[in-house]
């Protein structure tokens, strides 16, 4: 497999599963610096231009949590996906609310051309970013995490995913001391060895 990134994106969740997973990958940087994610070469392995993409033998996967939902039926024994119905529609649930929700409003402060085109709607939508985010985290912390990890004691997928999403809090201008829970679920993650993995290749 090899896995298409850029540091400090959401792809690095997906890096972090699999290292959970304990799969084999090679990694392949883009740099966003630079704009490589819009090169025609990469629009090859991705047309939408974005990261993360991950090649495997039955052809080029994107979207993160389908990468997510991915690795965990290649190991079935890490169990990061769990089988009680209950179970897996909450960890879907806080994986969907990212997606759609909370990781938007983190993309306001940078890429407000994807909703507007004067640059004046730009800088509200800037001015915006730690209001929506704060309130992302209120509903994470109330009904996201039901423990150290969003399912409790065990790690599912969702908590690789909401990792990611929260090393952006702090750029974004959220107090995390305001958040107690987050604190101690980001402190209980930096202590795994797939997080101290993807941080010692500079991913994070």
């Amino acid at each position: 497999m090899q896995l298409y990134y850029a540091p400090h994106t959401i792809s690095i969740a997906v890096a972090i599963a699999l290292e959970e997973a304990g799969l084999e990958h090679e990694l392949v940087k883009l740099d966003f610096a630079n704009r490589e994610q819009t090169t025609k070469a990469y629009h090859q392995i991705n047309p939408k231009g974005r990261v993360p993409a991950l090649v495997v033998d039955g052809g080029i996967l994107t979207e993160t949590g389908a990468l997510l939902e991915y690795i965990a039926d290649l190991a079935p024994e890490k169990a990061l996906r769990p089988s009680d119905p209950i179970l897996l529609a909450r960890m879907r649930e806080v994986m969907f609310y990212l997606a759609s929700t909370m990781h938007v409003n983190h993309a306001h402060k940078m890429r407000g051309a994807r909703w507007a085109s004067e640059p004046s709607s730009f800088k509200d939508m800037q001015r915006k970013v730690p209001e929506t985010m704060a309130a992302s985290c209120d509903y994470i912390s109330q009904f996201g995490l039901r423990g150290p990890f969003v399912l409790g004691d065990t790690l599912s997928l969702a908590d690789c995913y909401l990792y990611v999403v929260c090393t952006w809090l702090n750029g974004d201008g959220v107090k995390l001391d305001r958040f107690p829970k987050i604190t101690a679920f980001m402190a209980a993650m930096e202590a795994r060895d797939s997080v101290k993995a993807v941080r010692a290749k500079n991913m994070l």
